[in-house]
């Protein structure tokens, strides 16, 4: 293999794990790895400066091409003299190159051998976007790193889409490659495969005999279980070269970035850190804060007191907490701000622990807090002696890997379902009326989300009647006390979780007719299905399956 443009040196492996250290030079400046991009789609970090993110120690901002194909356009970027100039940053971009966009549109494009054929939502023009246009409009854009066109699909595809996929990936591969031409950019391929090791290991073992830059995971993180992902990240990794960039696309939580540099990944990117930003949620040394909560109110503490940010040096929780109430957008600015610098500077601490040898105890020291709630205020107090981790809410406590009633000791179902026959059933009858589902119950959520997930595997494969879930409850703090625990509970860092339990309601981005509510008992709709669980005792006509 020619050597890389990016001039990568392997500077330290860790003892006992795959983590790395490395450095390499882009177009514009020398990268130290392992590193984090934050998500710059449309040229711009979501409520953030050039100023702060260069601050914290942004070394690659993460552009779309998708988007800025569509607007401003790449004759903007070619007048302006490159998304550099236009932005005002100092540093490096990358530049995804719209496959990821394309999948989340699977009402609204149609996918050939040409490429992805979709309607733009600036004007309405239909656009065949091809690998061929991708990379021209990744040259006219300047990024320093530019991404190979790739058909993405939900990790949990059957084999015989994802073979497709993989195929598709690797014709386009090869065709980004040629149109790259002489351009000084780096490129970096994608391997797909989603979750089957066999289809990694044929897809990387194409991709590597081509003279690319770097390479890319990609298809995770869209609809797989924490464990998949990472057995598949360290499967696939060490499937790569040693002497060029590995990057994991798409992931994610501070814990998943963890989990990653430990199976051998470098570079990383997610919205989440300003995502979540948004509604007050921010990471720190003492765990997960949601700044929302009222015990903040008079908190007059900065939000990390580990932490050298410029937020925590000069605001209080007490701060953060009001402009989250209000939804004043200072708030995102400087929620988003910290963590951001909480993202970069754990990457500097896992990387000076690559160095000196001493990332395993670092491991299982940021292991046992990155995924847990505010340590110091947990969402329950803790009964003396016990640990400061959440283990009870309301009337159910954590025990071991299950959920229970304090009262009657009865067990919350917390076991996702790949198989519900009666279910397939009505969605393969291909109605306009959507079908109905009760969520009789709702406990820790297994049974809405054994349907989510069927629902969407399904609509992959072939056109479903749509459908709307409704769930019932007398209270909602078996699903609080899960929530909290996601790495026992994996399934749950399906986004839908989250949004019915902060919303009430939640809306599928991927899939149109998919869509799932909390509602009272004297509004349920009339239903086809019943899902009964825990303490579901509603009455009705339909059918029912017990959880």
């Amino acid at each position: 293999m020619p050597p890389s443009r990016l001039d990568f040196q392997l500077q330290a492996r860790a003892s006992g794990s795959r983590a790395r250290a490395a450095t390499f030079r882009t177009l514009h400046g020398v990268i130290q790895t392992p590193l984090f991009m934050p998500v710059g789609t449309q040229a711009t970090v979501k409520a953030q400066t050039p100023e702060s993110l260069a601050a914290s120690g942004s070394q690659i901002l993460l552009a779309n091409t998708y988007h800025l194909l569509l607007r401003p356009g790449p004759e903007v970027f070619e007048k302006m003299g490159g998304i550099h100039r236009f932005m005002k940053w100092p540093g490096s971009v990358l530049t995804d190159s719209g496959g990821y966009q394309i999948f989340s549109l699977p009402h609204s494009r149609s996918m050939t051998e040409k490429g992805a054929v979709f309607q733009s939502y600036v004007d309405n023009r239909r656009i065949l976007l091809s690998p061929e246009l991708s990379i021209q409009t990744q040259r006219s854009i300047g990024s320093d790193i530019m991404m190979v066109l790739d058909q993405c699909i939900p990790s949990t595809a059957d084999e015989k889409t994802a073979r497709k996929a993989l195929q598709v990936t690797q014709r386009w591969a090869a065709r980004s490659l040629a149109a790259r031409e002489d351009s000084p950019q780096s490129l970096f391929a994608i391997v797909q495969g989603a979750l089957y090791p066999h289809l990694r290991k044929e897809s990387a073992a194409g991709l590597v005999t081509m003279p690319f830059d770097g390479f890319a995971i990609g298809g995770l993180a869209v609809g797989e279980e924490k464990h998949q992902r990472e057995d598949v990240c360290e499967l696939t990794a060490a499937l790569l070269p040693e002497d060029r960039p590995r990057y994991l696309m798409g992931v994610g939580m501070p814990i998943d970035l963890l989990e990653a540099v430990h199976r051998g990944m470098d570079m990383f990117d997610c919205i989440i850190p300003t995502q979540v930003a948004k509604r007050g949620t921010a990471f720190t040394s003492r765990g997960i804060v949601e700044l929302r909560r009222s015990v903040y109110k008079f908190a007059d503490a900065p939000l990390d007191a580990a932490c050298t940010c410029p937020v925590c040096a000069t605001h209080s929780r007490a701060y953060l907490h009001h402009l989250t109430k209000t939804q004043e957008t200072l708030g995102w600015t400087l929620i988003g701000q910290h963590n951001i610098h909480f993202y970069h500077q754990l990457m500097r601490e896992i990387r000076e622990s690559i160095l000196e040898d001493r990332f395993l105890p670092l491991y299982h020291e940021k292991r046992a807090i990155l995924a847990e709630e505010d340590l110091d205020h947990p969402v329950k107090p803790p009964k003396r002696g016990q640990s400061a981790t959440v283990s009870e809410i309301g009337q159910f406590e954590l025990h071991g890997s299950s959920i229970r009633h304090l009262e009657t000791g009865a067990v919350v179902p917390t076991e996702i379902r790949e198989e519900l026959p009666e279910l397939t059933k009505l969605l393969k009858a291909k109605n306009d009326t959507p079908v109905v589902i009760w969520d009789d119950g709702l406990g820790a959520g297994a049974a809405a989300l054994s349907a989510i997930l069927i629902y969407e595997a399904l609509a992959q494969k072939q056109a479903v009647t749509p459908m709307h879930i409704v769930s019932v409850a007398d209270d909602l703090d078996a699903l609080r006390l899960a929530l909290s625990h996601k790495r026992i509970f994996p399934w749950l860092r399906h986004g839908a979780a989250d949004t019915i339990l902060h919303r009430g309601a939640w809306k599928s981005r991927f899939c149109a007719g998919l869509s799932w509510s909390l509602a009272k008992e004297e509004e349920l709709p009339k239903p086809d299905l019943v899902l009964r669980t825990f303490q579901g005792t509603r009455e009705h006509e339909a059918p029912v399956i017990e959880f």
